[in-house]
């Protein structure tokens, strides 16, 4: 059983991209990834489902010795990171669409958000909307299936380019020039993503300044959990098929990932 750490998690792999941006900023710190595939995909559940997952997974993070906490994924945090944050004592950092830096950057005011369907109708992002984006034109583009693609590990198949071509053809419309990866799946996807669009457009996406919260905050509650003895990384998924979650991750990462199933946390694998 894990000792301190800092906990990450995620409906599945997309997180890993909030994974490694910390990893590299934190590199003596334990880690514990925890994606929970067997439940995903968030971005198309009823909200109190969404939380019951998170609550659920945070609580399993917490009992097994979690410091601080990521929420990796941009759905999970639009619906539940209050919730958790009155619940637990211990910093938990969540991840938005960077909707105030898109507008600080955009010279056109014209910005097309990339994100999950569930995440495009939440009342964070449309609060986000309102209070930054009173001088732009945002289309929040919702992204059914595409995260599925990453999921299995698909980030350059012919499915994939048609699929981004469709969800893509109205930044293109509005000749935007600041796109927003409202999703962390979609980071695996920002080659292909930067190819349509072309060079002259701006993407942004927010893993680092995730990381950076993430170590600012431990500065100022738990400094020891960069010390170089605790340097760990330790990968779950709640899919019973440990194995082709493994694969993936390797694939996404470019080195090889051991994953565990989540029962050895206590929670549920399906």
């Amino acid at each position: 059983m894990h000792s301190r750490f800092i906990g990450i998690f995620d409906s599945g792999v997309g997180g890993l991209a909030v994974y490694r941006a910390a990893r590299e900023l934190l590199p003596h710190s334990a880690f514990v990834y925890v994606a929970d595939s067997g439940f995903a995909p968030y971005g198309d559940r009823e909200p109190r489902y969404i939380a019951n997952r998170v609550i659920e997974i945070t609580d399993a993070l917490v009992k097994s010795g979690a410091q601080a906490l990521v929420i990796a994924c941009n759905t999970a945090t639009v619906t539940t990171v209050s919730e958790l944050r009155a619940k637990h004592a211990l910093p938990i950092i969540g991840i938005e669409p960077a909707i105030k830096p898109a507008t600080a950057l955009s010279t056109r005011g014209k910005i097309v958000v990339l994100t999950t369907q569930r995440t495009a109708e939440s009342d964070a992002v449309a609060r986000l909307c309102q209070r930054y984006g009173s001088n732009s034109h945002i289309v929040l583009q919702a992204c059914p299936g595409l995260a599925d693609y990453v999921e299995a590990g698909e980030v350059d198949s012919i499915e994939v380019n048609e699929m981004l071509k469709q969800y893509l053809a109205p930044a293109i419309a509005i000749a935007a020039d600041v796109i927003v990866l409202g999703c962390t799946h979609f980071t695996f996807l920002t080659a292909q993503i930067q190819r349509l669009v072309g060079p002259d457009v701006t993407i942004i996406e927010p893993s680092i300044a995730v990381a950076q919260q993430l170590a600012r905050q431990l500065v100022l509650t738990s400094p020891d959990l960069s010390h170089e003895a605790c340097a760990t990384e330790t990968f779950y998924t709640t899919a019973l098929a440990s194995n082709t979650v493994s694969t993936v991750m390797s694939k996404l990462l470019e080195r090889p990932i051991d994953v565990l199933t989540a029962n050895h946390l206590g929670l549920e694998c399906r």
